[in-house]
């Protein structure tokens, strides 16, 4: 993709045509980054990955947050060696060609409707939890809803979205620190349960740290991954952060700690509460640990955040293929009419195409046998084309680092590891391709998957034969030639 945003989107160009405007502030990036570490799957998904892998879970959690880590510091590098780039996807069309801002935004924008309609299908469900003498028939009225509610909420500005965002995160935060809090409070009391007193010891005195053995640990990692989708989104969000040298850094930076608070000391305290093989799937453990504690109250009030949570990261998934589309669309890899900005300077015909897609969630609560097997079906589907994704801002860095070594030298915020902390990712994403085969429901979801790289190949196929992309590909292998011809000159007068 060429660069066509000055250095302050908030500026019009000559013809007087909107931009996007730097609206996010400080505290608004940071809520998201943490929304977006902190996905419906840690609530909805929690039970059943703590069901299928017990204690071993929390390595599981850990090791995900750890790869992703090295994944943000690459995109965080490379969005800070230019400040044009509206999001990751600018910089895969600019380093691997165009071909990588066309696969790269239409897969991100696809990943985000799978997962906004897994979000409705977890709207949907936890409406049903909250309003029992809700009939299953019924269940369109809270999905339709809420895909109002939150298209009416983003058409303002920008910064409606962040301030959205910002509490609905908060709420998330609120609750995971009070289920800690609540907890610690209950194993330091020797609190009595059901399943017997609350104690660290549960957490190996039931089978020990890997119950289920190795293959156990491995199913863990197929649910879990999803917890982690939209760990990204600050990336996304980069041409709207105001002073982006320094907000993306502290963001991208917090990571392990958000990881270390939300997941693995969220995920300690209710084993250590209540065993592991006591959990049941497609129920939310944080429900019925307050519910444990006496606390009826506060249980429903999980079930209203468990709820925020899927209306955040529903949210976020408008907010995603919204500007993922508008950025497609000024590329003429998307209609042209999805490239207009309203007088509040927001992709609203955008966000009516993101809005309608996501009615097909509410069509697949009535496609399987229940809620649960619609909701593991889709969100095999985004966790894969998340992975593509993420793969492909870290084969973005090779290149970067191959063709643009002056620029990683004069970098303030280097990927720590650098080029082998890439190839570890990779391996690293590699088992979890092997782990989705391991079991029957995940292993037909992805093999569904590949169709969608089928479609945007053929698309691509018949774009690339126009005069734009003929064009774009042109000036991409003079740049690619006169970086190279740099390189060989710098090396011979070195």
């Amino acid at each position: 993709m060429s660069h066509k945003f000055p250095a302050n989107p908030a500026v019009e160009n000559g013809a007087g045509e909107p931009h996007l405007v730097r609206a996010l502030s400080n505290r608004h990036i940071q809520l998201i980054a943490i929304g977006g570490a902190i996905g419906t799957g840690l609530f909805m998904g929690s039970g059943r990955t703590i069901s299928v892998a017990g204690p071993s879970i929390i390595f599981v959690y850990a090791l995900i947050g750890f790869m992703l880590f090295f994944v943000m510091r690459a995109m965080g590098e490379l969005l800070l060696s230019n400040l044009n780039y509206k999001s990751f996807a600018d910089f895969a069309a600019d380093l691997l060609g165009p071909w990588g801002g066309f696969f790269t935004g239409w897969t991100y924008w696809f990943c985000w409707v799978v997962t906004g309609v897994a979000d409705v299908i977890a709207i949907a469900g936890y409406s049903q939890e909250l309003l029992p003498a809700l009939n299953t028939s019924l269940l369109w009225i809270p999905a339709l809803l809420c895909i109002a509610i939150l298209l009416v909420l983003n058409l303002p500005t920008v910064k409606a979205f962040g301030e959205l965002e910002f509490w609905f995160a908060l709420i998330k935060i609120i609750a995971i620190v009070a289920l800690i809090v609540t907890g610690l409070v209950m194993i330091l009391a020797n609190f009595q349960t059901p399943a017997g007193t609350a104690s660290f010891s549960n957490l190996w005195s039931h089978g020990g740290m890997f119950p289920q053995g190795f293959m156990g640990f491995v199913a863990g990692f197929q649910i879990a991954v999803f917890a982690f989708v939209g760990i990204e989104l600050v990336g996304t969000a980069a041409a709207e952060t105001k002073n982006p040298e320094h907000n993306l850094p502290k963001a991208i930076n917090a990571i392990p700690l958000r990881v270390g608070l939300f997941y693995v000391g969220s995920l300690i305290i209710l084993m250590a509460v209540t065993p592991w093989d006591q959990f049941v799937a497609g129920r939310s453990p944080f429900i019925d640990t307050f519910a444990l504690a006496g606390l009826s109250a506060a249980a429903l009030v999980v079930n209203l955040v468990v709820l925020t949570s899927a209306l955040s990261s529903a949210n976020s998934g408008i907010y995603s293929t919204s500007r993922m589309v508008y950025g497609l669309a000024l590329e003429g890899d998307a209609p042209q009419r999805f490239g207009r900005l309203s007088k509040r300077r927001v992709p609203q015909n955008a966000l009516f195409l993101s809005c309608i897609l996501l009615l097909s969630g509410v069509g697949l609560l009535y496609a399987g046998n229940d809620i649960a097997t619609a909701f593991d079906m889709v969100t095999t589907i985004s966790a894969v084309c998340f992975m593509f994704v993420w793969s492909i801002i870290l084969a973005s860095y090779l290149v970067y680092r191959k063709r643009r070594p002056q620029q990683h030298a004069a970098s303030a915020y280097k990927m720590p590891g650098g080029i082998g902390a890439v190839w570890m990712v990779f391996a690293f994403f590699a088992f979890i391709l092997w782990a989705l085969t391991t079991q029957e429901s995940t292993l037909t979801a992805l093999l569904w998957t590949p169709a969608w790289f089928v479609l945007l190949g053929i698309a691509y196929a018949l774009m690339r034969r126009g005069p734009r992309h003929r064009q774009l590909r042109a000036e991409h292998e003079a740049k690619v030639a006169a970086e190279l011809r740099e390189l060989v000159n710098t090396g011979a007068n070195a």
